[in-house]
C-alpha cells in the first residue's frame, strides 16, 4: 500500500466571479519512505498540493488516501489532528519563536503530540547537540533551519513536507539540509517530501513529480538516485 495516494484530485477556487484550476485531476503515488520532489515552475501548483497533502485546504474533487485513510472525507477538527499527529512541516522560513531556545522550541511539540521524541537528543541528530540553549538570533540561517526540521521530526510523523526548504539559504548551506533530509528517508525511512523549482533536485530524488499549470506532465522513478552532494549544483 503506497504511503500516498493521490487520486483525479482538483482544487478550483473562486476569484472574482472566475474559476481558478489551481490542481487539475492530479494523480500520483508515493511509497513508504520515498525521498520525493514535487517539481514545477512558479504558477505550476506545487503550493496547492503540498496545502492539499497536509490538510490545510481541502480538494474540490478527487481522493487523497494517507497510510489507507481517505482524508478527503475528514471535518476540520479531523485534519486538525491529521496535521498535528501525522505531519511534520518545514517550510523556506524558520518559523521559531524568538525568545525560546533552540531545545525549548523544539520542547513545545510536546504539548502537541504526548509520544514526541526527546527535544535534546532530536537536535543532537540535526548536528546542533553544542546548541541547544542558543536563542535563533544566535543562529545562522541553516542552523535555524535545523531546529525546525528537528521540531518536524520531533513529532515523530508519517510524513515530513517541506516547502522550499532551502530557499532562505545559501546554495552550500542548502546542500547541508538537503543532504540532511534525504538522510531521514534513507536512514529512518520517513517519507519525505520537497517541493521545490530546483530542477537539480532532481537527480537525488528516488521519484519526481513534475507539474505544470496545475497537471502533473511527468512522474519519473529514479533507480540511482545521487547523494545530494554529489549533485552538481
Amino acid at each position: 500500500m503506497s504511503a500516498i495516494v493521490f487520486d483525479q484530485v482538483s482544487k478550483e477556487y473562486d476569484v472574482g466571479g472566475k474559476k481558478l484550476v489551481a490542481a487539475n485531476a492530479v494523480s500520483f503515488t508515493i511509497e513508504e519512505g520515498e525521498f520525493a520532489v514535487i517539481l514545477g515552475p512558479s504558477g505550476a501548483g506545487k503550493s496547492t498540493v503540498l496545502n492539499l497533502l497536509g490538510g490545510m485546504d481541502y480538494a474540490s474533487s478527487g481522493r487523497i488516501i494517507i497510510n489507507g485513510n481517505n482524508i478527503t472525507n475528514y471535518n476540520d477538527e479531523q485534519l486538525a489532528d491529521y496535521r498535528a499527529k501525522y505531519i511534520g512541516f518545514v517550510f523556506q522560513f524558520y518559523n521559531l519563536i524568538p525568545t525560546l531556545t533552540a531545545l525549548e522550541n523544539v520542547a513545545l511539540i510536546k504539548d502537541v503530540v504526548p509520544n514526541a521524541l526527546d527535544a535534546a537528543r532530536t537536535l543532537q541528530s540535526v548536528g546542533l547537540g553544542e546548541h541547544l540553549h542558543k536563542f535563533p538570533s544566535q543562529l545562522s540561517g541553516g542552523e535555524q533551519q535545523r531546529v525546525s526540521i528537528a521540531r518536524a521530526v520531533a513529532k515523530n510523523p508519517a510524513l515530513l513536507l517541506c516547502d522550499e526548504p532551502t530557499g532562505a539559504l545559501d546554495s552550500a548551506t542548502g546542500v547541508v539540509i538537503l543532504d540532511l533530509l534525504q538522510r531521514m528517508s534513507k536512514e529512518q525511512g520517513k517519507t519525505v517530501v520537497i517541493v521545490t523549482h530546483n530542477a537539480a533536485l532532481a537527480q537525488a530524488a528516488d521519484k519526481v513529480i513534475r507539474l505544470k499549470d496545475g497537471r502533473v506532465i511527468d512522474v519519473t522513478l529514479n533507480p540511482t538516485p545521487l547523494a545530494v552532494n554529489e549533485v552538481n549544483w
